[in-house]
């Protein structure tokens, strides 16, 4: 097919990459193999070489199997960024088992559906999580609880009041649970001179990992060994990652994006991992400035709360070679105030956990269109089609963004016939909106689950978001469509304001009025404090559309 996209790539970028065909666990102990002694990982301070990861990781793989861990049973994984997961996650694909990362912070019911849905009967996760998790022995398949103590990866002790804490939340979980408890600590003593990870077929599943449920019920995606490695290839090679780099991981590792652009890909080329916990704006705006990391991934309320950093001038960014950005629409202002006032270079790509994560973006280097979400990524192919599926669109024609590439899913876990709905003829059907221009750069107007429909008028959302962002008095917003009895829906937007401004709904329909067709204005203007974010911080449009439905049906 014509790929008007590839005479854009950077020159070291190549239009084709042979993949090997291999399990994931490979790409931890093939690093360690090629520099042993390198920094793998830092934590507030703390270094564990890529020796050291591997070797934990095969210990805490010979201690699953002692348990009784078969080739293909599930673990889930209920833990924030620090050395542990890693060591969890290789340790279990070593193993044979299948990795299911979960956010920490689900509700109780959230989990129950997982781990019922998934399967899984073990869980590795923080002593802050176990009461929660331990009450699930008695709903859920799940039986067997190991504790890792973020503790044992600092480079300092706790004070005692926090080990208290810890030891405490420990005992509430086995008082509270039934089943085998266990320390992770003691899992990484174990050696064997004869030990080799668990042969797999790159074709079976290492990750079953889940939707967030941005657009309904959570599925589980089925991710190959292959596709998993294919993707840290594509992204190692777009990113000119490299050993002589470092990656901060903000980003949850539990989230596809984290996953692999921040954890994996960095495995790959042998760079060493800044990693947080958690997010806080001005905590990473000091690891930047303290760890000069030269590259790092983000979603654009990330960028927001940077640039709201009370002198956020004082910390020095100009390590950072590149800041990818991904997961949701990165609007001009949103840009334009970040690189601004912290001088950060914002490069937007796009991604979707079907493929594994990103399939494009700008290039590092070369021609970055503002608001594009890029190029196809090597042996990627894309294309637009109409919005029935029936016809391919030209350059500039807006339709649904359809791709074919190595990192597909296997499907949605026990769904068939939605995996029919979503891969047909061997293409992803992404579900996001957009066109292809002349050169082959790509443009997301919406989801196709967004499009608002006001009197027969299509709207996107984003053209509306673009604006709420560009108002000075803005600090984040949001566009919905949300039921209306006469026009089928309507426009209603969500405002967070700038600290210490106020404004009116009647000043902002005004400014819609300036900028917008008539259909395309909104009717309501809500003021918040907060915006409902996942747990990449992107913000949930459904849950606020739920909201007013369940309003208006009162």
């Amino acid at each position: 097919m014509n790929r008007p996209w590839l005479k854009f790539y950077d020159p070291d970028v190549p239009e084709h990459i042979d993949y090997p065909r291999m399990p994931v666990y490979r790409i931890l102990d093939d690093t360690a193999r090629m520099f042993p002694d390198r920094t793998a990982s830092m934590f507030y301070g703390k270094k564990l070489s890529y020796r050291q990861l591997k070797a934990m990781s095969d210990s805490f793989a010979i201690s699953l199997k002692k348990q009784g861990l078969k080739k293909g049973d599930r673990v889930a994984l209920l833990l924030p960024n620090f050395p542990g997961f890693v060591i969890a996650y290789y340790g279990i694909l070593k193993a044979g088992g299948v990795v299911v990362p979960l956010n920490p912070l689900y509700t109780a019911h959230e989990l129950e559906f997982h781990f019922n849905d998934s399967g899984a009967d073990t869980v590795v996760t923080i002593p802050m999580f176990g009461e929660k998790v331990a009450k699930l022995t008695h709903k859920t398949g799940l039986r067997k609880i190991i504790f890792s103590y973020i503790a044992d990866f600092l480079p300092f002790p706790l004070n005692l009041i926090q080990k208290m804490r810890e030891n405490s939340q420990v005992k509430r979980a086995k008082k509270e649970g039934k089943g085998e408890f266990s320390n992770m600590k003691d899992f990484l003593g174990e050696t064997s001179s004869t030990f080799q990870p668990e042969e797999v077929n790159p074709n079976e599943m290492a990750i079953l990992i889940y939707s967030g449920g941005t657009t309904g019920v959570a599925k589980g995606i089925m991710l190959s060994h292959y596709a998993v490695v294919a993707n840290a290839h594509m992204i190692a090679a777009w990113g000119h990652l490299n050993e002589n780099e470092r990656m901060l991981a903000v980003l949850p590792f539990f989230h596809g994006y984290g996953m692999n652009v921040t954890m994996n890909a960095a495995l790959l080329t042998g760079m060493s991992i800044v990693m947080l916990p958690k997010f806080s704006a001005r905590e990473m705006a000091r690891t930047i400035d303290k760890y000069k990391p030269t590259q790092t991934a983000v979603v654009p309320t990330i960028l927001v709360a940077l640039s709201a950093v009370k002198n956020i001038e004082k910390y020095d960014f100009t390590s950072l070679k590149a800041i990818w950005v991904g997961a949701a629409p990165l609007t001009q202002a949103i840009k334009e105030n970040f690189e601004r006032k912290t001088g950060g270079r914002a490069i937007e790509g796009y991604g979707l956990t079907e493929a594994v994560t990103a399939i494009m973006a700008n290039p590092m280097n070369g021609k970055h269109k503002v608001g594009s979400i890029g190029l196809p990524f090597p042996d990627v192919d894309a294309k637009i089609v109409s919005l029935d599926g029936k016809k391919d669109l030209p350059p500039g024609e807006v339709g649904e963004i359809v791709l074919k590439t190595p990192t597909v899913m296997l499907g949605y876990y026990n769904k068939p016939e939605e995996t029919k709905e979503t891969i047909k003829d061997s293409w992803l059907f992404t579900g996001d909106i957009g066109y292809m221009d002349e050169d082959g750069y790509f443009y997301i107007t919406d989801r196709k689950k967004d499009l608002i429909i006001v009197g027969g008028f299509n709207v996107f959302p984003r053209e509306i978001d673009e604006l709420i962002y560009r108002h000075p008095k803005v600090k984040e917003g949001i566009t919905v469509g949300v039921p209306d009895e006469f026009k089928g829906e309507k426009i209603k937007v969500f405002i967070v304001l700038k600290e210490g401004v106020t404004a009116t709904a009647e000043e902002f329909i005004e400014y819609f009025k300036k900028h917008l067709a008539p259909y395309k204005v909104p009717s309501e203007v809500e003021f918040r404090k907060e915006l409902p974010k996942s747990a990449i911080g992107k913000i949930l449009r459904r849950v606020l559309r739920e909201e007013e439905i369940k309003k208006r049906e009162k």
